[in-house]
């Protein structure tokens, strides 16, 4: 039986069997024809995307504010919502919305999320202040961390900072106000509202004074999380009621 098989195997593999005919090959012309119309259509869409993001069926119409806390609040959500409603909800700018609010410091960043087809939600992120600058003349005026000068920024229990002159312009140039404010925006939560002021002693060193507690002697800016921290294992530790503590090497710190 298997050798039988294998005979008619070997007699069809023998057979000249005819060529199947070949299908015609397509026109050239069709073949462009086909690339041409493809390019057409994706021209065509990308044409109708362009024009469809920026169009009266998807402006924006409602626009909602989030995280404004400043003064300027109401000047600065009428300054992005009027930028907002030059916006649709596919073709949203960041760029205007920054620029729309660059004349006010207290604005660090805003955040949009667009709700097709008409609403689009932003959130402000405000630069939070670190201190209180006090000039000779009685003006008074936040700053933020990074020196940027808080117009319109409530004080609050801030740290106070005095200045020999008034604040001008946008950021705080004075150098030793600068290390100040780094010594208060450098604390911790628990104790930045417990801050009264920041100043330098006769020796030089920084110092900041606390509400109801000790004076924390921190000497210079270096290593001010560490001594921070320092600070406040030691008042937790029961040195609140000394009259001084000094951290200026944190790893030691001592109270007196």
């Amino acid at each position: 039986m298997r050798a039988a098989a294998t005979a008619t195997l070997r007699t069809l593999a023998s057979v000249r069997w005819p060529a199947l005919p070949r299908p015609p090959a397509a026109p050239a012309h069709l073949g462009r024809w086909l690339i041409g119309l493809a390019a057409a259509s994706v021209l065509a869409i990308g044409a109708y995307w362009f024009w469809f993001r920026d169009s009266s069926l998807v402006q924006v119409d409602t626009v909602t504010v989030e995280g404004l806390t400043t003064k300027d609040a109401p000047r600065v959500r009428k300054a992005l919502v009027d930028a907002a409603r030059d916006m649709t909800t596919l073709h949203v700018r960041p760029d205007e919305l920054a620029r729309a609010v660059s004349a006010f410091p207290a604005v660090r960043s805003v955040g949009a999320s667009a709700d097709f087809p008409h609403a689009l939600h932003l959130t402000v992120r405000e630069q939070r202040p670190a201190a209180l600058l006090e000039s000779r003349g009685g003006e008074k005026v936040a700053v933020a961390s990074d020196g940027t000068v808080l117009e319109g920024v409530e004080g609050g229990r801030l740290p106070r900072v005095s200045l020999d002159a008034p604040v001008a312009g946008p950021r705080l140039r004075d150098p030793d106000a600068t290390r100040y404010v780094a010594v208060a925006a450098a604390a911790p939560a628990p104790l930045a509202g417990e801050i009264a002021a920041v100043r330098e002693r006769s020796g030089g060193d920084i110092v900041a004074r606390l509400r109801g507690g000790p004076k924390l002697v921190f000497g210079d800016t270096s290593r001010l999380e560490a001594k921070w921290s320092a600070a406040v294992a030691a008042l937790a530790g029961g040195s609140a009621a000394a009259d001084y503590l000094d951290v200026r090497l944190p790893e030691r710190p001592a109270a007196g």
